[in-house]
């Protein structure tokens, strides 16, 4: 399948296990591949990327600038009053706690959580996550 950054010139970037599983679906694939981490500029600041281990999904990832002390959390970090891990159809349940764990260990220092659905919160949110998942087992 064709990569769409030949047409728009605009490289691409993903964790190693979305190209596998973009490739195993026959979706396009992103030219560039990291295993555990990426850190981009963008405007002379760091942007990072990181993959601490399956949860939502095999291959979730959380992008952190730390310029802003932001967390873009995704699918893994759900929203403040969740009360069900949602969609778990690709979720590692066994995992998911210990990867959002590693999260909270890694960005003492978040002030602002933006998950994949909802309003985005301060740090709160990883734990309520955590709580979650631990109540959902």
């Amino acid at each position: 399948m064709q990569d769409s950054s030949q047409t728009t010139g605009i490289p691409s970037y993903a964790n190693r296990l979305t190209i596998e599983i973009a490739r195993t679906q026959k979706l396009p694939v992103p030219q560039h591949a990291f295993t555990d981490s990426l850190t981009l500029h963008l405007g002379g600041q760091p942007v990072v990327c990181r993959y601490f281990g399956p949860g939502h999904a095999s291959d979730n990832i959380v992008v952190w600038i730390p310029s802003e002390r932001v967390l873009f959390g995704g699918c893994m970090v759900k929203e403040l009053g969740s009360k069900t891990p949602g969609n778990t159809t690709d979720a590692d349940l066994a995992e998911w706690p210990n990867t959002i764990r590693k999260v909270i260990a890694a960005f003492p220092s978040v002030e602002i959580v933006i998950p994949g659905h909802g309003p985005a919160g301060g740090p709160e949110l990883l734990k309520q996550t955590e709580k979650l998942l631990m109540e959902n087992r």
